[in-house]
């Protein structure tokens, strides 16, 4: 499988990685849209949420501990700061990559409706 997300995971290809679990991997996105900008990736291969089962739910639970963990150590989480989780599903939404992942946003307010 030629999933770059997959060889991030592997250490094949180069990432600024900024926290690892037994089933996550964060790293900072490349094209960030907000100061903190970090995709948080299980180290399993999972196409997108469209496709997560009931067999998913460690991984996913993995996902939310680590966009937490990650917030809080950029110095966004609480109630005065706060940011944005994103997953995106398909090409409608430009998920440019087949490998699970959600988005960490943060570090300036965000507007409504995005984009």
């Amino acid at each position: 499988m030629d999933c770059l997300f997959c060889r991030i995971v592997g250490g094949d290809v180069p990432a600024d990685v900024v926290h690892t679990s037994d089933r996550a991997v964060a790293f900072r996105d490349i094209a960030p849209q907000a100061p903190v900008h970090v995709l948080v990736v299980p180290r399993c291969h999972i196409t997108n949420a469209g496709t997560l089962t009931e067999d998913h739910a460690e991984d996913l639970a993995a996902l939310f501990a680590a966009a937490r963990r990650v917030a809080a150590e950029a110095g966004i989480d609480g109630d005065e700061r706060g940011y944005r989780l994103v997953m995106n599903v398909g090409a409608d939404a430009q998920n440019s990559v087949p490998h699970l992942h959600l988005h960490v946003i943060g570090g300036r307010p965000m507007a409504w409706p995005p984009g």
